[in-house]
């Protein structure tokens, strides 16, 4: 498996590489460095968002960040972090790992698991990148399968995952608007 999907099995090993690092430390710092960044360190909160192994960590300091700023305004700036993240790791996925992408969608396991959705498979994709993306899951499983699409221009991508990551992240910004944590 190594050998035909190197890319992809790189990627993987450094999102639970990752992932190990954000769970083993304590975040502190960076929390006091965003708070004074005000603004620009919710735009840095939305970029942390858009990635699954800081989504976690983002989602917190978003909550926190509710607290002292405007949601509205805060929501747009994080979602506009959030969409530089994503477009970066949309160019990856289309340049770097549309190949290996390919190559795993002919693999016997791959597409029995997608002949039910066979019919519709345009839409499922789209709707479970939609689901993925809006929530703190990992976002590059929604981006890969939104990179999967030939008719996903890079213009309608950059709408379609602003819209869905700024919606996510207003809803974040609320509950922490409540104060409940």
């Amino acid at each position: 498996m190594s050998e035909k999907y190197p890319k992809l099995l790189l990627l993987g090993f450094s999102l639970i590489l990752a992932f190990v690092l954000v769970v083993e430390r304590d975040f502190a710092p960076l929390q006091t460095i965003l708070f004074s960044l005000g603004y620009v360190g919710t735009f840095i909160a939305g970029l942390l968002y858009a990635y699954s192994f800081t989504a976690i960590l983002a989602t917190a300091l978003l909550l926190l960040l509710a607290r002292e700023q405007n949601v509205i305004f805060a929501g747009l700036i994080a979602g506009m972090g959030a969409i530089l993240g994503d477009f970066l790791f949309f160019k990856l996925m289309r340049g770097s790992f549309s190949q290996e992408l390919h190559q795993l969608s002919k693999e016997k396991v791959i597409a029995r698991l997608g002949k039910p959705f066979h019919r519709h498979k345009r839409h499922a994709l789209i709707a479970l990148a939609g689901i993925i993306i809006s929530s703190p899951l990992p976002t590059e499983v929604g981006i890969a399968l939104l990179s999967s699409l030939k008719e996903m221009t890079t213009k309608r991508f950059l709408a379609v995952v602003f819209l869905l990551h700024t919606f996510g992240i207003f809803v974040i910004l609320l509950i922490g608007a409540q104060k409940i944590f």
